[in-house]
């Protein structure tokens, strides 16, 4: 078995975020919340990439330096493991709405590692996996709570 393929049977899942910032208006508040994640390793960014969908609908991808000065997110600089692509990049563009930007986070569930491998060991496999979002699991309480209630 090669390293590169031992070293994946080791790692935990691996996700992704698109966070779309309206009007390209990015504050930071949410980056030390992120480092504080990576640094107490429960995850770990394996990629993070900028992009900018234009009025006329064309998608950039940004450099850090073209963020300005509002946001340091220099502590994430490198961090590209090479899994996002230009097809990767227009696809997440196609979430967003003209005019607004949005990061892209592809990172590894440190916290699942050491599960994901004994699983793994066992000969157990991922068969399918979701997000159920946040809306979704608010209705499904607030009908809840109207059936309790009636």
């Amino acid at each position: 078995m090669s390293d590169g393929l031992s070293e994946v049977e080791d790692m935990g899942p691996v996700d992704y975020l698109i966070l779309e910032f309206p009007g390209n208006r990015m504050t930071g508040e949410g980056f030390p919340l992120l480092l504080d994640l990576v640094e107490r390793r429960i995850i770990r960014i394996l990629d993070l990439q900028f992009i900018r969908k234009d009025k006329d609908g064309s998608v950039t991808a940004l450099e850090l330096t073209d963020l300005g000065d509002e946001v340091d997110v220099t502590v994430f600089e490198g961090a590209s493991s090479g899994l996002l692509d230009q097809s990767d990049v227009d696809d997440a563009g196609s979430a967003l709405e003209p005019g607004n930007s949005a990061g892209v986070i592809v990172y590894e569930n440190l916290w699942a590692a050491p599960l994901a491998r004994a699983l793994r060991g066992s000969g157990a496999q991922i068969v399918a996996n979701g997000r159920i979002p946040v809306q979704a699991l608010l209705a499904s309480l607030d009908a809840a709570d109207a059936a309790g209630s009636g």
